[in-house]
């Protein structure tokens, strides 16, 4: 007995059905195992973590390189409070500065420095040959396409603000 009732769990039903399971189950290693397959490298090759290199990834592409710190916490899913002790770390190597907002005394900016600028330049190349290796290779052309269209249907659910769909390419 192989109907479509079989595949897919009713909406009403607590559990997921056997396909939805066993997809689930490879996507939840593919989230849990990939931030340290990332983190590890841009340690070993940029001393970065891999969220520190995406601070920096998101303040390079901002205009004039400086975003108010609640926009950079928004872009990095993180709390203020996380984003001001990694901000604070980066600042003590030189590569972000904070200054206050000049349209809002009250709020804070980040800015990438010079530095800063040149850490990431260095960091991508690595960073985009071990997302290429562990993520696209295994990937057909169509299967690169799906890959886009179900993370912008899975992003329009759990992100309806489109917060975190510009930062590496628009």
């Amino acid at each position: 007995m192989n109907d479509d009732s079989t595949t897919i769990a009713p909406d009403d039903s607590p559990w997921l059905s056997p396909e939805q399971l066993s997809a689930w189950v490879r996507f939840i290693g593919v989230v849990e195992l990939l931030p340290g397959v990332l983190d590890s490298q841009l340690q070993r090759d940029s001393g970065l973590s891999h969220f520190e290199y995406y601070v920096l990834a998101i303040l390079s592409e901002a205009p004039d390189r400086t975003l108010r710190m609640t926009g950079l916490a928004a872009r990095t899913n993180a709390t203020l409070p996380r984003l001001s002790h990694v901000v604070t770390r980066l600042e003590k190597r030189g590569l972000v500065a904070r200054a206050v907002c000049d349209e809002d005394r009250r709020a804070m900016n980040a800015r990438l420095t010079d530095a800063g600028w040149d850490a990431v330049v260095e960091a991508a190349p690595g960073h985009a040959r071990t997302v290429r290796s562990h993520v696209f290779e295994p990937l057909s052309d169509e299967q690169v396409a799906q890959l886009h269209m179900i993370s912008d249907l899975i992003l329009g659910k759990i992100d309806p603000e489109g917060r975190r769909s510009l930062p590496y390419g628009r």
